[in-house]
């Protein structure tokens, strides 16, 4: 198949980490989730001209890729910063003073819910359960879970990924 997306003029290589995933997948039902999963740990985010070359390799639509893209909360069509650190407001953590550590976050990094810092480090995101009740109020940063926070370890938490 050849492709007729944006990626003429020497700029295959930028596709190429798509290539390989999307050979490991080929074939198989139900692949588009795990390729599109992966590819954004590859670019960090899944922008329009990625979706239709996946679209594309995969011979399926770009509104099919993009319902999926835009159905799931775990893709994103912007960049995020290196770090997504995300505020539980559930109940029992909302109860707990988790409205507070997010307020603070916001007012440490000088961002909004959604926003990313200028330099790229943080995402700030709010989800409305971890499944952590019992460490409530609890926030994930990437893949690690801080509990029982208050609003004293929010610049603890900050310093902690800066330098990662």
């Amino acid at each position: 198949m050849n492709c007729q997306c944006k990626c003429s003029s020497g700029k295959e290589e930028k596709y190429a980490p798509i290539d390989r995933v999307i050979e490991k997948y080929q074939g198989q039902e139900g692949a588009l989730i795990p390729i599109l999963h992966q590819v954004q740990q590859v670019y960090g985010y899944l922008p329009e001209d990625i979706q239709a070359y996946i679209a594309e390799k995969l011979g399926v639509s770009l509104s099919e890729v993009y319902g999926v893209v835009s159905f799931y909360a775990l893709f994103t069509t912007v960049p995020k910063g290196k770090h997504r650190l995300s505020i539980c407001l559930g109940t029992a953590c909302y109860v707990k003073g988790s409205g507070e550590i997010l307020a603070e976050f916001e007012k440490k990094l000088n961002i909004k819910v959604g926003e990313t810092t200028p330099d790229g480090l943080f995402t700030l995101e709010a989800c409305r359960c971890l499944g952590a009740c019992g460490l409530a109020p609890v926030m994930m940063v990437d893949e690690d879970v801080h509990g029982r926070l208050v609003a004293d370890d929010v610049p603890k938490i900050i310093n902690k990924y800066k330098g990662n």
